[in-house]
């Protein structure tokens, strides 16, 4: 199996960011994430494919284990079979030998006695059979436990033999199973040298999202002030103009709306991944209730709306899911509208970025929508 290198996989790293920061360096850090996740992807694959070769084998070891156990068991049987039959065979052996040393004790007088005692040929002849019947008996029995002995002392050179063969096969298979432990171990570093680079380049990207907000917030107040002189030049000659820029005015509110924003300003991050913590941590500062729940749990009860017309500050805006972390896929993400086209929202430290920006990113998997936490409409 082909491994693939996690060494240079990738060469950035999170850093302070000082030159300006463009939607193309945005970009390019996206397609630098979505080409590590597609290698720690294509890792994560070989990662279970060893997983599932390593179990197949595993359970071969265990059967192979079994079948030598079971070998093991015949062999030990088989030897004490043999050792049964071998105490057999002498006992018999000696019966024999007492009787017939015991019948030569009595002298040959005995013997010729069972002959000579016969009153007619007939009897004679069938005294004699009767005696070799007898010693003939005798040879059959001993040869019939011999052969037992033999045959089993044949089984249990093949018992042998089949324990060699499986002995053989276990160190095999436990060659193999080494061998795919290290391989594992090997994939197992370079997926994790691949989860730290991900992570790095999302740091790198979190980071560049919020320089590029922050130099957009920049231009939007130089170009708010250039027109308010503009005015203030114009209204100074001519006695009449609008005095308004053009830009958003929903940000500058006195009533609730106001409070929800000014309350995110003040309202500081109660750690990575309590973005829902953090909106009811506002809402609650803000004098409201508490609401509870995680983004998921908001955007399924309070959002009512994807239609940028209906967007107004103080609303929440979230997604159910989103593709960028585990954590994502389950809980979703959400953040609050301030107004001027910005948001702000918790991802480990408050965050204030463009709502366009926001929406592009976190649109992977369901659409953003926004609505009134806990059904409260703000007013202006």
């Amino acid at each position: 199996m082909r491994l693939l290198l996690g060494a240079g996989v990738l060469a950035l790293r999170p850093s302070t960011i000082a030159r300006a920061i463009t939607q193309g360096d945005i970009d390019k850090t996206e397609a630098q994430i979505a080409e590590a996740k597609r290698k720690y992807e294509a890792v994560s694959a070989q990662l279970e494919e060893i997983a599932i070769q390593y179990e197949s084998l595993s359970q071969e070891l265990a059967d192979t284990l079994s079948q030598i156990d079971a070998v093991n068991a015949q062999i030990a049987d088989t030897e004490q079979q043999i050792e049964d039959k071998k105490s057999e065979l002498a006992e018999k052996r000696d019966r024999l030998a007492k009787r017939m040393r015991s019948a030569y004790k009595a002298g040959g007088d005995t013997m010729l006695s069972t002959i000579l005692s016969a009153t007619t040929f007939e009897e004679l002849e069938s005294n004699i059979y009767y005696l070799d019947k007898v010693s003939e008996s005798d040879r059959a029995l001993i040869e019939g436990v011999e052969r037992l002995k033999a045959e089993l002392e044949q089984k249990h050179a093949e018992l042998e033999a089949d324990r060699a063969q499986l002995e053989g096969l276990r160190g095999q298979q436990e060659k193999k199973l080494g061998e795919m432990q290290a391989k594992q171990e090997e994939v197992q570093v370079i997926l994790g040298d691949l989860d730290d680079d991900v992570q790095a380049l999302v740091s790198q990207r979190d980071e560049e999202l919020l320089q590029l907000s922050r130099e957009r917030e920049e231009q939007r107040k130089r170009e708010e002030e250039a027109a308010r002189e503009a005015a203030a030049a114009s209204s100074g000659s001519s006695g009449s103009a609008d005095r308004t820029s053009g830009s958003f005015q929903d940000g500058s509110t006195s009533g609730s709306q106001a409070r929800i924003v000014a309350s995110c300003k003040s309202t500081g991050s109660p750690g990575a991944g309590l973005c829902a913590m953090w909106v009811s941590m506002v809402f609650s500062n803000a004098g409201y209730a508490y609401a509870g729940g995680n983004a998921n749990d908001m955007y399924n009860a309070w959002t009512t709306s994807s239609n940028r017309a209906d967007l107004k500050p103080g609303m929440i805006v979230a997604v159910s899911t989103h593709s960028h972390t585990s954590a994502g896929r389950i809980y979703g993400h959400i953040g609050i509208y301030i107004g001027n086209g910005m948001m702000m929202d918790n991802i480990g430290y408050i965050r204030t970025t463009s709502v366009n920006e926001w929406i592009r990113f976190y649109s992977t998997t369901v659409t953003p929508r926004w609505g009134w936490l806990m059904g409260i409409e703000l007013a202006q």
